[in-house]
């Protein structure tokens, strides 16, 4: 047996020593060049401690407790590390140890290398903070490492803090933050209110057992809360806002895996804290999901930062994990486990693999800002020539995300398409229509999203430079390209090899529904994925690359046989009559995507103005100015009357405040005598 609790400590403690490290480095002034790097590798370590003990844990399909000093009376940090806990941090694990060998050459440029080992002490903190939420195993301390993890998060969002943008977003990151936190406490104190403990252990259940209303309630506020977290639709504006100001590998992790934290809280009220949720909970998570997936790429279409961009398809992919986790109770509430166990497998299969391909985005999306010296695609262009590793990594990223095989991305759609598929003939008659329309929205979604990661390859890496930072650009240093080389194979190896790796899931799904499937989900000789049986459905990735391949070699094999011996003529490209083709004659973003602002104009509301300067007349003009945007929806019509209201209401309350410390005092007196009265009364 692994010595699990031995590994996930030490992996603490290396994670602790490190952002202790750095803090007494900063604080002492001590300027090492080595100093830095020695903390990503030790983060490196750390990462693969933890990797180790969940692997370990999730083989043994056990759950292993274990409690933790605090130093308090009465109050200890429990730590669990069940089959959920294993699989989220072998997510986590994964991705830090990236992010930390790609820091290594990342930290030498921009607003990070202004104070690395400060840097590199928050990124510890947060990967230690990240393990913790992860598995601890009551409500306290997972408060405790929930709040660590937003502080640490928000310190490195704001590294730029020069910035007004960043300061801005950053801002927001923690404002938004604080209002799902506050969701969470309720929520929480609801259901400890009748589980009698704090322990998740003795919460199993237990929003079963109260009232009706308080179990709404409860349901309602922890899903919200930790919706904030994940980036739902309406509460996903402070992505776009905090991940493109943020250093691109603290993106690359608040978007790979500080977001499924979220997803990680959702699976604990729906298959722990709660036993059983009636049909119109399940329901309510599929809609927010569709939603959120076909907005979140609609948006990210329009978008010309590249940063802005990734975070937009960030809300769509959890809108697709959400699709995956509403149809999973869905299922449940009409008895159908084994059907339940499927989309379960969807959802957190896309949750792993969101979180590799959208960390691979992002860091790319790093080596270009480093290599430009701009998020803005419209100033991009041609950089496959001068950053050939970077552009490769960035197709495998952009092939994933838009769920094509046979890579990952494409695995866990299908897996969330084949749930779908089923729901139709399992469900009752008014619930059945929606897995079709689910369904048909999801297709539409990857379609969007193909489309959009044409735009955003396509403008950024192909065609001319456009600008003289992209001409001068240079490939990204040896350990960033590492960080990417290794998420890119997992990538490749997750979509060949998934059905190696989908019986994983067996004890999650075990924990949560009671069934295993996932030796059903495998067959032909570990070479077919199905959807429960070959009848309902089957796919097979590998022999797909193995089909694209053979396919691509036969335009190869006819310019051997034919092609070499045929007259060749090099002449100069068509340039339409003009003195030479420039980056002018290139397609830009804004042409792109403008035919779908078109179609979409009724959510995008969008806006031009033209400009011209003339010489002679108006029939010569000496230049135009062209300017268009979209109108920020949710921001105009929720967000910002939602502010002006909240500061309307404080200036009035600003009357109280009026200084005198004799009014202060009464207000004590007058809370005291309440207090008595109610407590008399009780």
């Amino acid at each position: 047996m692994w010595p699990i609790r031995e590994l996930y400590s030490a992996g603490l403690l290396v994670y602790a020593v490190a952002a202790l490290a750095g803090l007494v480095a900063h604080l002492r002034k001590i300027n090492r060049a080595w100093i830095a790097p020695l903390q990503c590798y030790a983060s490196v370590t750390a990462a693969a401690l933890e990797f180790t003990a969940s692997v370990g844990a999730l083989l043994s399909g056990s759950e292993f407790n274990w409690s933790l000093s605090s130093g308090i009376p009465f109050i200890h940090y429990g730590v669990r590390l069940d089959p959920l806990s294993a699989f989220f941090n072998l997510a986590l694990s994964l991705l830090a140890a990236c992010v930390a060998i790609y820091s290594v050459g990342y930290l030498r440029h921009g607003a990070a290398s202004r104070r690395p080992s400060l840097f590199c002490c928050f990124l510890n903190l947060m990967l230690l903070s990240l393990t913790l939420v992860f598995t601890a195993s009551n409500v306290v301390f997972f408060l405790v490492a929930w709040e660590l993890m937003v502080v640490s998060s928000y310190f490195l969002v704001i590294t730029d803090h020069e910035s007004e943008e960043a300061r801005s977003g950053g801002m927001l990151y923690m404002l938004m933050s604080r209002g799902g936190t506050g969701l969470l406490y309720i929520g929480f104190l609801l259901l400890a209110s009748v589980a009698g403990s704090m322990e998740f252990q003795a919460m199993h259940g237990s929003g079963n057992k109260l009232s009706p209303t308080l179990g709404v309630a409860a349901f309602l506020l922890l899903f919200f809360g930790f919706g904030v977290k994940a980036g739902i639709i309406p509460l996903h504006i402070w992505l776009p806002a905090a991940h493109p100001v943020a250093p691109s590998n603290v993106s690359a992790l608040m978007s790979g895996i500080v977001i499924k934290t979220g997803i990680y809280g959702m699976m604990r009220v729906f298959f722990d804290f709660y036993g059983e949720l009636p049909v119109w909970a399940g329901m309510l998570v599929l809609v927010v999901g569709v939603v959120s997936a076909l907005l979140g790429v609609l948006y990210a279409l329009m978008e010309h930062d590249l940063k802005r961009l990734l975070a937009y398809h960030s809300i769509e992919n959890i809108g697709i994990i959400l699709m995956g986790f509403g149809s999973a109770l869905l299922f449940r509430s009409f008895g159908h486990p084994q059907l339940a166990a499927l989309a379960l497998v969807a959802g957190l299969f896309h949750t792993l693999n969101h979180g590799i391909f959208k960390c691979l985005l992002f860091l790319g999306a790093g080596s270009v800002l480093q290599g430009a010296k701009t998020r803005n695609m419209e100033e991009m262009g041609g950089l496959i020539r001068r950053m050939p590793s970077t552009a490769f990594y960035f197709l495998v990223g952009s092939i994933a995300i838009s769920g094509l095989p046979p890579l990952n991305g494409f695995v866990s759609e299908w897996f969330t398409y084949q749930g779908l598929l089923a729901g139709f003939g399992a469900t009752p008659t008014l619930t059945r229509m929606a897995f079709p329309i689910a369904g048909a929205l999801l297709a539409l979604t990857a379609a969007l999203a193909s489309a959009c990661f044409v735009k955003a390859f396509g403008i950024t890496f192909l065609a001319l430079p456009r600008s003289e930072n992209a001409e001068r650009a240079t490939e990204a240093p040896h350990s960033m390209r590492t960080g990417m080389a290794i998420l890119a194979g997992a990538c490749v190896l997750l979509g060949l090899g998934a059905t190696w790796f989908v019986p994983i899931f067996a004890p999650i799904t075990q924990q949560a529904l009671g069934v295993q499937i996932t030796q059903q989900l495998v067959s032909g000789n570990s070479l077919l994925l199905t959807a429960g049986s070959v009848r309902n459905g089957s796919v097979s990735p590998l022999m797909i690359a193995i089909a694209l391949v053979a396919l691509g070699g036969v335009p190869l094999v006819l310019w051997l046989v034919w092609g070499r011996k045929s007259p060749r003529v090099i002449g100069p490209t068509w340039d339409c009559g003009l003195p030479g083709l420039t980056a002018s004659n290139e397609f830009t973003a804004t042409a792109f995507s403008k035919p779908l602002r078109m179609i979409f104009a009724a959510l995008f509301r969008p806006r031009r103005e033209i400009q011209a300067e003339f010489d002679v007349s108006r029939y010569y003009p000496k230049a135009i100015h062209f300017e268009s945007e979209i109108q920020p929806t949710f921001e105009t019509h929720i967000y910002d009357p939602l502010r002006v209201r909240i500061l309307a209401v404080a200036a009035r309350m600003r009357r109280i405040q009026t200084g005198s410390i004799h009014a202060y005092l009464a207000y004590i007196f007058v809370t005291l005598i309440l207090l008595l009265i109610f407590g008399v009364r009780e």
